[in-house]
């Protein structure tokens, strides 16, 4: 009997693996054709009139999105280089200033020394003036002096020689 079922199980065996190649090349050839109509439909989606304008309109949203990003990031970059620039005017406006406040003291300092100076001289010129004013009055009242000296000496000596003739005189009345 075994002898007998052997055939048997070997042709069932064979039904199962030519059942499954079989089963095997379908399922191949459903995947064929799974794939293609997939491609094919995808295909005829991309071709489409409704699929063409979608990808338009999102590749102009896009180009508009980066246009849109690009113009707001130039303007910050602008409004950036603006308050950079009003920064820098205005630092150069306090520079201004400050060195205008330091010429304005120099000169201020110069002139005050310029001042000081010109009443110094003054003075010295006035102190000087008197100087020569005193020395001059001495020097005239020395003059004065002497002239009176002078005249008193030539006074004197009129008087002696006066007196001389007198005494000459009343001399030789005497005798």
């Amino acid at each position: 009997e075994e002898a007998g079922q052997a055939p048997h199980v070997v042709a069932e065996a064979v039904l199962l693996i030519q059942q499954e190649i079989q089963l095997k090349l379908l399922e191949e050839e459903t995947a064929k054709r799974i794939e293609e109509a997939i491609r094919k439909n995808v295909e005829e989606t991309l071709n489409s009139e409704e699929v063409k304008l979608d990808i338009e309109r999102r590749v102009e949203e896009g180009q508009k999105k980066m246009f849109d990003d690009v113009a707001a990031q130039l303007k910050k970059e602008k409004e950036t280089a603006l308050m950079e620039a009003r920064q820098k005017e205005e630092q150069a406006r306090r520079e201004r200033e400050e060195l205008d406040k330091m010429l304005e003291e120099n000169r201020r300092r110069v002139e005050e020394a310029q001042r000081k100076e010109a009443l110094e001289l003054q003075r010295k010129l006035e102190e000087r003036q008197r100087e020569l004013e005193l020395i001059q009055r001495q020097k005239e009242e020395a003059a004065r002096r002497k002239k009176l000296e002078e005249e008193e000496e030539r006074a004197n000596q009129i008087l002696l020689a006066k007196n001389r003739s007198r005494s000459k005189a009343s001399s030789a009345v005497g005798l």
